[in-house]
């Protein structure tokens, strides 16, 4: 017999695999198929550099695109790229404080949300976490970098998806942290106000880190009325997490903030991001599109049309859909949507590896009427192929 070895990375540590020859294939087919289901972990909507040519509904920016004056201020920022970025992109700080009515002290700049995530992460180390799930891979994916114990809080199909008040049960002192999604991705599902603050409340009392994920709050009908960084001030507890990508349309700049009072965390958080790691075009971008109120309005209307105008048609279709609040629509089906629609020229979020849901759950966003009506009537034509 002969002894062969393999060495297999775990979240935590490296482990010898020993097995016999005659177990060699069966064993080495468990592997890939544990290194295939790793990599979907990692998985996002916008691959366009996978599925070329394709109508891009699997991410969920404002479908208006990047207004004009955007993008000419990044590329006139261009004249300056000889030169290193403010690494405190003071101006963007300042003028996001003056926006949002907050002291400018209170906001950190990241290259992106994600990163902000993970800066956030390694300045607190935290031992125990729990996550509202379904939710955005990145909670889950930067807290095994700590080697963080991870809880999980699911939120069910039969309620929409929706928040319950069972969750503040939950909140002890035993946590650390606690990631939360208003509008929840991918259900599209907003928390009241008047309950986010109970949980904030909740996480004051008990210490618990809460880690409000706000990329989304934008496209609400109330739009950052609904948002909790004013109470940041109030709630030292409170991390508001937001971003430039969604409701101004500028993923490929990456550019994030966060918003704190606590003083101490924010500047740990500066200790540990990586110097320089905001661009100088995100900057010059950033500083342009706060300027986009107009804009933003204009984004909400749209939004709400065409997504109460796509769930009527996806209800007379006969398609289980989610009721969604923001920009975009959860939908439940036998029918291998990725791939029907991918044949036909569009590109959907296959949700199969969002912990808490699994196969047969998809995600498409709300875009501009024309798009919707295409996406629509790929739609119908499945289901009449397959009458």
């Amino acid at each position: 017999m002969v002894w062969m070895e393999k060495r297999i990375n775990t979240d935590q540590k490296v482990l010898p695999v020993k097995w016999f020859g005659e177990y060699r294939e069966e064993l080495e087919r468990l592997l890939e198929q544990q290194r295939e289901e790793q990599e979907m972990q990692y998985a996002h909507g916008g691959d366009i550099y996978t599925y070329k040519n394709l109508l891009d509904l699997s991410i969920n920016v404002n479908p208006l695109g990047p207004a004009d004056a955007v993008v000419e201020a990044a590329a006139r920022s261009l004249q300056r790229i000889g030169e290193y970025p403010d690494s405190q992109s003071r101006e963007l700080r300042n003028a996001l404080a003056e926006k949002k009515g907050l002291a400018a002290e209170q906001f950190v700049i990241g290259n992106g949300a994600a990163a902000l995530l993970f800066s956030l992460v390694l300045a607190e180390k935290p031992q125990k976490a729990m996550i509202v799930i379904p939710a955005f891979s990145e909670y889950e994916q930067a807290l095994k970098t700590v080697g963080c114990e991870i809880l999980y809080h699911e939120v069910k199909k039969e309620n929409n998806f929706r928040l319950g008040t069972d969750l503040t049960e939950k909140i002890t002192s035993e946590l650390d942290f606690l990631f939360l999604c208003s509008p929840s991705n991918p259900a599209g599902q907003a928390v009241e106000k008047e309950f986010l603050i109970k949980i904030a409340e909740k996480c004051e009392k008990e210490r618990v880190r809460l880690v409000l994920d706000e990329c989304f709050v934008q496209f609400l009908t109330s739009g950052e009325e609904a948002s909790m960084q004013l109470e940041t001030g109030r709630f030292r507890y409170l991390f508001v997490l937001q971003a430039f990508t969604k409701i101004y349309a500028v993923p490929g700049i990456r550019l994030g903030y966060g918003i704190s009072s606590d003083k101490a965390l924010l500047e740990r958080m500066e200790t540990v991001r990586q110097p320089w790691s905001v661009s100088t075009p995100a900057q010059a971008a950033g500083l342009s599109a706060l300027k986009e109120d107009h804009r933003e309005e204009q984004t909400r209307q749209l939004v709400k049309s065409e997504r109460e105008r796509m769930e009527k048609e996806l209800e007379n279709l006969r398609i289980e859909y989610i009721p969604s609040e923001a920009n975009f629509l959860l939908f439940n089906s036998e029918i291998n949507w990725f791939e029907e629609l991918k044949k036909r020229g569009i590109l959907i979020r296959d949700c199969a590896n969002y912990r808490g849901l699994g196969n047969g759950w998809y995600r498409l966003a709300v875009r501009l009427p024309e798009e919707n009506d295409r996406l629509l009537e790929c739609m119908k034509q499945v289901l009449n192929e397959r009458s």
